[in-house]
């Protein structure tokens, strides 16, 4: 009699074949990435090839330590195990471990962190900073017992021994080494000790340079505020470093190089350049002091320092008329309203024109001298204020007070500069004038 197997029992027995199977317990397949859509967590998607499609999952946990991002149409190679799912009868790869076909994992996480930094613009042109023409303090990033750092000691020793080298002790390779390169360029534009930074190892494989392809590298060098120098590698080694650091050398010792003046003899032509240049200037500048200087000692003001105050003389004068002018228009007004009233009072008795004339001149006395007493006291104040600005100007009050005006040939003495040993120069006092002769004359230092 013939046993028939439920829809359960079979896919039962077929899950028992699939995990026991031996050759099904590691499987190596080549596939492209199809139906693929990045999740949050786990990926789900199809491995194809010309003729069959199977169902790929991709753990989280394994999907994060890829070190690339899949992509629709990549093709790959991947290492896992073959299960099959009870509830639908569908058989799928648990994917263990994943890499592109043809490119290995680390050149192609390369190219995608290089594109998705160049739409950032963390490589463009523009953005590089100038190298200072002669730095005092250089820092170096690297490991402290490599040849990187003695070739450069080396190198700056012959070319430029006034620098100072700063080593900032770094791993450079292996777990961790990415971080610690960021913190030590992090660290050296927070000090503000050095005037440019290399960063930089010697020659290995891409496994080996990988650290300076790390992203939090890559944003350390481009925020950094010291120009960095990248030299990692040998010249055919290029690190996503290079690209965005200000300047690119292949060894270290051209990056000593780059970051010191080409020869001793440049320097020195530089100083004498800059010598000449700041002479010049002072030069020029001293120049245009003296003709200032020369055209104030000619001006009538120095020669006649009474005209300071001519102005004021002749507006106080100015007004001491309108003054008189506008008492005498009031003494004019009230007069002949004065003689008006006196027409009025003709018709009247003796007795009310009296009284009424009493009475009006009582009222116009009172209006003319709050009249008067207000235009005197603005006149007065105006006058007072005027006087003391006069006196301030006087030459004889300024004498008064110990000063004293040194003059030859109407040229007021005014710098040490303008005396020579053995001149002639007066000294007006203020009760009289002294004649003197030079006998040492010394500038200090602190004015």
């Amino acid at each position: 009699m013939v046993e028939y197997l439920s829809v359960s029992q079979l896919t039962k027995y077929l899950k028992l074949k699939f995990d026991r199977d031996p050759y099904l317990e590691r499987v190596y397949l080549t596939g492209q990435v199809s139906n693929f859509r990045r999740r949050p967590t786990h990926q789900y998607f199809s491995l194809k090839d010309e003729q069959s499609v199977i169902q790929a999952t991709v753990w989280s946990g394994v999907y994060q330590k890829l070190g690339f991002d899949l992509e629709e149409g990549m093709k790959v190679n991947v290492v896992g195990r073959v299960q099959l799912y009870e509830p639908n009868g569908s058989y799928s790869i648990i994917i263990e471990k994943i890499e592109p076909d043809g490119l290995g994992a680390l050149a192609l996480k390369f190219e995608q962190l290089r594109q998705a930094l160049t739409k950032e613009g963390l490589f463009r042109a523009d953005l590089k900073q100038t190298l200072p023409r002669f730095s005092k303090r250089i820092g170096v990033v690297t490991s402290p017992s490599g040849a990187v750092i003695q070739d450069i000691i080396t190198t700056v020793n012959r070319r430029y021994p006034n620098a100072e080298i700063l080593l900032y002790p770094t791993k450079v390779q292996g777990d961790g080494a990415a971080e610690a390169i960021a913190s030590n360029i992090q660290k050296a534009n927070q000090r503000g000790e050095i005037d440019v930074l290399i960063v930089g190892r010697g020659g290995g494989s891409i496994e080996d340079l990988w650290a300076f392809n790390e992203e939090i590298v890559v944003r350390a060098i481009f925020e950094s505020r010291i120009p960095v120098i990248s030299s990692v590698g040998h010249e055919t080694d290029t690190t996503l470093s290079d690209y965005v650091a200000d300047y690119r050398a292949a060894t270290p010792t051209a990056a000593a190089e780059l970051a010191t003046p080409v020869t001793k003899l440049d320097l020195l032509t530089y100083l004498q350049q800059s010598d000449n240049r700041m002479s010049q200037a002072l030069a020029a500048y001293i120049q245009k002091q003296r003709k200032r200087i020369d055209v104030v000692q000619q001006s009538v003001v120095f020669r006649q320092p009474e005209r300071l105050y001519d102005s004021y003389l002749l507006k106080l004068d100015r007004l001491s008329n309108d003054l008189q002018v506008q008492m005498t228009r009031l003494y004019d007004e009230q007069r002949q309203q004065f003689r008006w009233i006196l027409e009025r009072l003709k018709n009247q008795s003796p007795k009310a024109r009296i009284e009424g004339l009493r009475e009006r001149l009582v009222r116009e006395k009172r209006m003319i001298q709050s009249s008067m007493t207000q235009i005197l006291d603005r006149k007065t104040a105006r006058f007072e204020q005027i006087s003391q600005s006069l006196e301030l100007l006087d030459t004889k009050k300024i004498l008064a007070r110990g000063f004293a005006i040194v003059s030859k040939n109407n040229v007021l003495l005014r710098s040490v500069d303008q005396v020579k040993e053995g001149e002639e120069w007066s000294i007006q006092l203020q009760d009289g004038q002294v004649e003197v002769e030079v006998k040492h004359a010394r500038k200090e230092k602190n004015i």
